[in-house]
């Protein structure tokens, strides 16, 4: 995640570099006076440009896991190139509101220090830090309801309705984890000490289940946010908080992010308490279920989290004709990966991965919504045939445009290709940099294998289903503990690498050709 002070870190030192650069003699003074002198180079400006990190473009999105990471567009690698204020043109900057970290042993006067041993004071302050968490974490909910939302809903910037889309169920977070301060701080001694917290988690950790509606629409409120910034009230608002002291540099989306990440910190937060515990400690027990408790709900928001933004995407599939629609679409429930690609010709697509089909589509508007309209008929991914392209492999269309392009253009290519009687598609397809085409090969192949496994498991599971008797006749076997075992077997090869899933596919086989062989003994 990116710094909190980055931006304003940026803005400096591109300050210096602009009173660096006038400096430099001038070339027409160079001339006047020539001279066999060495010209001291500018170390301090390449030095100070060299600091400033280039802005990379990350068109490719995966959906592995979902609420490891924020919400994003195509919009996010481009910067907003906002045309300064005339409110903000002559205004110093705001001194920026930041938020210090505190620790456990600054916090209270630790006297108890001398009596407690290094692994305890850790301990104290990895709970003062849950404790602290909260805390701030209600700070930031309240703040973005009372600086962002309501003055927008009384200035009608925006509708109640667009309001209501975009923050979710903000505001019933706030009651729940107030709650959980209010209960670690009513069992903190008053030396600042806290002994047990694992029964206050155990109890507490189920009601995280709520987040799942506001994750779950963070995908559709992003893109709301996104099309009202082009609304000049709306971006001059929002420019506004961004320069007051109380935003610390932080938009509104960091705000309405801020609950998921924190969702996602929990395990991290209770494995470091349960580090620094004792092995006889009865916390110990009480910290284990509760990593437990929310590991398990992570997981299952996830998952509704990914089936979210897997509906979302489809709804805004614009199909040219009927003969483009495929059930497999209809049936997708997770978009493995998306994002823009380049053909030879220099076109720009939007390709989506969802789990059995590639889908090819350009990026338009459409009833003022960013919509996907479909270049080409989708592509199964079990018949779809894959190729990595060296580069300069590919030749960019068009003979003038090729003879001028410089090496950058024919980089990164790799061919997507299907046929199946007359129907055939073959696509050049170019990504960002050579990382997002391994990204690109890495999940398409994942997909392909993960259906030839599942293929075989179905054969193997069905033909499992029946032993031989000696006479010939087909004898039913266990189906459930065999349908059981096939599922396990293939959930687990289909998450390795392809040269895994190859070999457990044939061991797999070659075991249970032996157990059918050895009960046909038994029976015989």
């Amino acid at each position: 995640m990116v710094a909190k002070d980055y931006p304003f870190y940026l803005s400096v030192k591109r300050a210096n570099c602009a009173f660096e650069v006038p400096t430099v003699t001038s070339p027409a003074k160079e001339t006047e006076e020539p001279s066999n002198k060495r010209v001291k180079p500018l170390s301090r400006v390449t030095s100070l440009a060299s600091l400033i990190p280039p802005v990379r473009a990350t068109p490719l999105k995966r959906f592995g896991q979902t609420l490891q990471r924020s919400i994003s567009f195509r919009s996010d690698s481009r910067p907003d190139l906002v045309s300064p204020r005339p409110w903000s043109r002559n205004m110093p900057p705001a001194n920026t509101k930041r938020r210090d970290s505190k620790l456990w042993s600054e916090t209270f006067d630790v006297c108890v220090n001398h009596m407690l041993t290094s692994k305890e004071i850790k301990r104290q302050e990895a709970i003062f830090e849950l404790s602290q968490g909260e805390e701030d974490l209600i700070e930031d909910l309240k703040l973005a309801k009372k600086a962002y939302h309501d003055p927008m809903l009384k200035l009608s910037i925006m509708t109640e309705q667009e309001l209501n889309q975009i923050f979710g169920t903000l505001d019933s977070l706030i009651p729940l984890h107030e709650d959980l301060l209010r209960r670690l701080q009513e069992i903190r001694k008053p030396d600042g000490s806290t002994e047990h917290v694992g029964h206050i988690l155990v109890g507490w950790l189920p009601c995280l289940n709520s987040y799942d509606s506001y994750c779950s629409n963070q995908v559709a409120a992003k893109a709301l946010l996104d099309h009202k910034k082009q609304d000049h009230r709306v971006q001059d608002f929002l420019q506004r908080c961004l320069e007051s002291p109380f935003s610390r540099k932080l938009d509104l989306w960091n705000f309405l992010d801020i609950p998921r990440s924190r969702l996602v910190k929990y395990p991290l937060l209770l494995r470091e308490i349960l580090r620094h515990t004792p092995n006889d400690h009865p916390d110990q027990q009480h910290l284990e279920e509760a990593i437990n408790i929310i590991q398990g709900i992570v997981a299952e928001i996830n998952i509704k989290t990914g089936e979210s933004e897997c509906q979302y995407y489809k709804e805004r599939l614009i199909y040219l004709e009927e003969g483009q629609r495929h059930s497999l679409i209809d049936n997708s429930r997770v978009v493995c990966c998306h994002g823009e690609l380049k053909n030879n010709r220099g076109v720009k697509l939007h390709v989506f991965l969802f789990e059995e089909v590639l889908v090819i589509t350009r990026a338009i508007t459409h009833s003022e919504q960013l919509c996907y309209q479909l270049y080409r008929p989708p592509i199964p991914v079990k018949e779809l045939i894959l190729e990595d392209l060296q580069d300069g492999e590919v030749r960019l269309g068009g003979s003038i445009r090729g003879a001028f392009s410089n090496n950058e253009r024919i980089k990164n290519f790799f061919r997507v290709s299907f046929k199946n009687g007359p129907q055939s598609q073959t696509h050049s397809l170019q990504a960002n940099d050579s990382f997002n085409k391994q990204q690109w090969l890495n999940c398409i192949r994942q997909a392909k294998e993960k259906i030839t496994c599942a293929g075989k498991a179905g054969v193997l599971n069905s033909e499992a289903h029946f032993l031989l008797s000696p006479n010939g006749s087909r004898v039913p076997q266990g189906e459930a503990t065999l349908e059981q075992m096939d599922q396990s077997d293939c959930e687990s090869d289909c998450s390795m690498d392809t040269s895994e899933i190859s070999i457990d596919c044939e061991r797999m086989e070659q075991t249970n050709s032996c157990e059918n062989e050895k009960q046909i003994e038994t029976n015989v």
